[in-house]
Parts: structure tokens; sequence; C-alpha cells
């Protein structure tokens, strides 16, 4: 009967000695209570606790990826946008992630929604669309702040969207079409600026020289003979039509000086009678 009673009681003791095991994964912490009072955390692995009178909380030490949920905005010169978020954080402390808040995961959510609300809406649209990088920055930096003494550490927060209403994005639309017409024009203007300077110089050197002129010349007129026209006009340059001009002008002199020079012969006197 001894035997019997001391067998029961050796299982009994094994029993309560196997409750008491507990096994935490490699990526977790399991933080100790016992009678109420923080023991601290322990693992990875398998560990032994005081059966009945303790308790153990499993934190997980990996990165989670926490979606903000979209958020309506009204930034600084008066546009309302719909935002969403992705915050990226880790536990970094397991004792301060169950101690100082009741739940991190919803308190970082929370956190990070008023977060986005207050930078945004001091910001301009432009600001959101073009500097995206240094509003992540920002966000970051007061997220983590105020997560530090949660044991929390958040590593990155990027603006997944931004929403803009369908009257703001055609008005977008005609900037973008009138800034790129606006460049067409600059650069057009810009050729003609260059173009016009090239045909100044190329005129100015041709001109000093007569014979490239007539090289120009019947370049020119090789390009119109390939085009297979019905009809050619024949321009003639200056300096072919000047001489010919000048020897008509010559001529023509000539021919009004006999007539300006006649004279009238004097009167046959009359014979006596």
């Amino acid at each position: 009967m001894a035997t019997f009673l001391i067998s029961i009681v050796v299982i009994a003791l094994a029993l309560l000695a196997l409750s008491g095991l507990r096994v935490v994964q490699q990526y977790e912490r399991g933080v100790i209570f016992v009678l109420g009072r923080l023991l601290g955390a322990k693992g990875p692995g398998l560990f032994w606790v005081p059966p009945f009178i303790s308790r153990m909380v499993k934190v997980d030490l990996r990165i989670v990826t926490l979606t903000v949920p979209p958020q309506e905005i009204i930034t600084r010169d008066n546009v309302t946008v719909r935002v969403t978020a992705v915050v990226y954080f880790y536990v970094v402390n397991p004792t301060s992630a169950v101690v100082n808040v009741v739940d991190f995961i919803q308190a970082t959510s929370q956190i990070g929604q008023t977060t986005l609300r207050n930078v945004l809406g001091q910001s301009e649209l432009d600001e959101l669309l073009s500097q995206r990088n240094k509003i992540n920055q920002q966000l970051q930096a007061i997220i983590d702040e105020h997560t530090e003494r949660w044991g929390v550490k958040v590593t990155a927060v990027e603006v997944k969207d931004i929403e803009l209403p369908a009257t703001m994005q055609r008005a977008m639309a005609k900037q973008a079409e009138a800034e790129r017409e606006k460049r067409a024009k600059i650069i057009h203007a810009e050729g003609e600026l260059q173009a016009s300077t090239q045909l100044a110089q190329a005129a100015g050197i041709i001109g000093s020289q007569p014979s490239a002129l007539q090289l120009r010349y019947l370049q020119t007129l090789t390009e119109i003979a390939a085009e297979k026209n019905s009809t050619i006009v024949f321009p003639l340059p200056m300096d072919v039509r000047q001489p010919i001009l000048e020897n008509f002008r010559r001529a023509s002199e000539r021919d009004r000086v006999p007539n300006k020079d006649i004279r009238e012969s004097p009167p046959i006197p009359a014979a006596p009678l």
C-alpha cells in the first residue's frame, strides 16, 4: 500500500513538473509573471516555470506590416485627398511591449493614423506628390518617438497611395498639358534663334566669296531638278543680274543723250525781192 501511494505521489510530482515546461520559438520571447509579479522574458527554446502560479505571454519579434486604413485628409492648400500608408515595425523589448501597453499593435495603428493626419494636413498637395521620401522620414521619426516606450521600433513608414478628386485630376492634367506646350514653344524659339545665328554666319561667309555663292546656286538648281517638277522657276542671282541691268542702263542713257543734244538749225533768210 505504501508503495502504491509513493508511486502516485511520484507520478503527481512528475505531471506537476511537466506542466511547468514551456517552449518558445526562435522568433518569440516569453514574458513570465509569477503571482502577478514580472519575472522577465525567456526564450527561445525549452524552459520551466512554476506551474499554477505563473503566466507566460508570448511576444513575436518578427517585423509586422501594418496597413493604416484610408484617411480623409485636408491639405494646407484646402485639397481633400484620401491617403493610405504602411507601417513596418518590430518589438525590441518584449517586457515593455507587454507591461507598458495593452495591445502594442493596436496602439501603433492608432498613433500611425493620428500622425498621418497631422503631418499630411500641414503639407501642400505639391509636397505630397513630389517630396514623398521626406514625408515618409518625418512620419517614421514621429511614430518611432511615440512607440519607443512600448518597446517597439518603427523601421519605415511608406505613403502607399494618394487618391485625388476627379476635378483635381482634370485640373492637374490641364496644367501638365499647358506646361508641355510652354516647353515646346520655348524649345522652338530657341531653335529659331540658333538657326538664325547660323544662317547669319553662313550668309557672311558666302557673301565674302562669290564662288561659294555660285556653288550654292548650282546646288539649289540640282535639288530642284531632282524633284521632277513640271515647272521650274529659274532665279538669277544678284551678281549675275547686276551686270546685265547695268548694261541696259548704260545703253538707255546713250540713246537719250543724242535726243537731248539735237539743236534746231537756224532759219534760212528770205531772198531779197
